[in-house]
């Protein structure tokens, strides 16, 4: 392996000054500033922290389309014991961690990268090894991908680090964007660290990257990728060996690249096998299904009509049905849409139909429900011809709409997004699972709202034909959505969306 700062391939980032000004907390205007964390400073120090939170410089223009995977490493022996980690370099994979490992090998096998930046933390390392494979390139280490520093809570178990530091140990989970320990602000390091981070992987000329770091880093990675402030930390899950895509596309006048998360936290086992977020029991959640593709092979926005699924689209709803089998579902809300309600009407016969199955010992019964909400289909047909042609298959399309088709998505899909956290708020059943079926345009708007952003962030995400994404609320419907997933297409089978394609003559992707 040899050190990132002896590659001579990778260039140093500038210094910049940051914008200052004061904005209200949690409220979002672009979708290249970052929020600002809700707590007033007391410090000229504070203040001067939180002013380097409340905005980001952009990052640097790129020649050609760049997609980053990022993966966070095995399960390791302090993760098995509960230990607080950190940045410290004691622990190891264990058993199960190879074998994530080598399940996210042959997960990538087939994927054309170009270069692997690693932790260099064991852990880390070790992971990145079993899937770079018999690759000849060397794995390039990078001391900024380490694990987020914890000072004086490294090394302890989390019973000891709340019988030790008591109300700094509560902030740390309840607080962590304004945690403080040993003078240092972690969170805030981290998010400062994942830009550096960015600044050096887009400068590599490569067009297919392998990132593989961990849980914290990975995460403050892909929110400040797409403009999110440290207040996030704990919103966008990555579990062991989680895989997250990002898509950079140049922009034609040569500025900051448009940026995609095109996937996060894609395991090698099921998204919905626990009931835990964050290490928080959960016993209320919403799962995102996108519809079966439909009979417009070409995916365009202008054929967003009332469609048919095709077998293909048949054997997706089956497929992600057999998925949510071992989850008792209560509700199922549509679209109105043909392919939705289609793909909803598979779900629930597969999940009636439990106990005949072996999924369970009792019949089940799912209430079935439609929202005119959900259906965008009518918000497209008016629009002109040069946003009506795209094909919605091609990461970041949403930044092309005009303003009121975005501001009339985002309206009708805050309705809808209140009607789901209504579903959740009945106490009758001690577990509340609701399904929300729709076209993935609709379910872009609803992640948009999960995460309190408006519609200029529309274009930060994506979703494929038979994807599922998972939001859950351990505080209940009035906490903050944990994102457990998005975009998972791993259920599909040999009919899932690849992780990363051949970027040989295609800038595009």
């Amino acid at each position: 392996m040899i050190s990132l700062a002896n590659a001579s391939l990778l260039l140093h980032g500038r210094d910049h000054h940051l914008p200052t000004k004061r904005r209200s907390p949690f409220t979002v205007r672009s979708s290249s500033s970052l929020q600002e964390i809700d707590k007033s400073p007391t410090t000229a120090e504070d203040s001067k922290l939180r002013s380097e939170l409340c905005a980001s410089v952009p990052f640097p223009p790129i020649k050609a389309a760049k997609r980053v995977v990022l993966v966070r490493h095995g399960q390791s022996t302090w993760n098995e014991e509960g230990r607080i980690q950190g940045s410290s370099n004691f622990s190891v994979l264990t058993k199960k961690g190879e074998a994530q490992a080598e399940t996210s090998r042959q997960m990538l096998i087939d994927d054309s990268f170009d270069i692997c930046f690693s932790s260099p933390l064991i852990r880390s390392k070790r992971t990145a090894e079993i899937i770079w494979g018999t690759r000849e390139d060397e794995i390039i280490t990078d001391s900024d991908l380490r694990e987020i520093d914890l000072y004086s809570f490294q090394g302890l178990l989390k019973h000891e680090g709340k019988a030790k530091f008591g109300p700094a140990f509560r902030q740390w989970q309840v607080d962590a964007a304004n945690f403080n320990i040993d003078g240092h602000y972690p969170v805030r390091e981290l998010w400062g660290r994942a830009r550096n981070c960015w600044t050096k992987i887009l400068a590599h000329e490569s067009k297919s990257v392998l990132v593989v770091a961990h849980n914290a880093v990975n995460q403050a990675l892909v929110a400040t990728a797409i403009g999110l402030g440290a207040e996030y930390f704990r919103i966008l899950l990555q579990s062991n060996c989680g895989v997250s895509v990002l898509d950079f596309i140049p922009r034609a006048d040569g500025g900051s690249p448009l940026i995609c998360l095109n996937r996060l936290n894609q395991t090698p086992g099921s998204p919905v096998a626990t009931g835990s977020s964050a290490g928080r029991r959960t016993s209320r959640r919403i799962i995102l299904v996108c519809q079966g593709s439909t009979q417009d092979s070409e995916a365009t926005v202008s054929k967003l009509g009332d469609q048919q699924m095709n077998m293909l689209g048949v054997i997706q709803a089956q497929k992600t049905a057999e998925l949510l089998l071992d989850l008792k579902v209560s509700t199922i809300i549509s679209s109105p849409n043909n392919a939705c309600a289609q793909t909803a009407t598979i779900i629930s016969q597969v999940q009636e139909a439990a106990d005949c199955l072996g999924a369970d010992c009792v019949p089940r019964y799912v209430e079935m429900k439609n929202i005119p909400d959900l259906d965008v289909a009518e918000i497209f047909q008016p629009s002109t011809k040069d946003t009506t042609d795209v094909s919605y298959l091609r990461p970041g399309w949403l930044n092309g709409l005009d303003d009121r088709v975005t501001s009339t998505l985002r309206e009708l899909s805050g309705q809808a997004w209140h009607s789901l956290l209504t579903e959740l708020s009945d106490e009758s059943e001690e577990e509340k699972i609701v399904v929300a079926v729709a076209h993935p345009v609709a379910h872009i708007a609803l992640i948009g709202h999960c995460l309190n952003l408006t519609e200029e962030w529309l274009g930060s995400f994506h979703l494929d034909a038979g994807s599922i994404s998972v939001v859950d609320f351990p505080d209940g419907r009035t906490g903050r959505g944990i994102i457990r997933c998005i975009n998972y297409t791993a259920h599909l089978g040999r009919w899932s969306i690849p992780i990363t394609r051949s970027t040989v003559d295609d800038d595009s992707f």
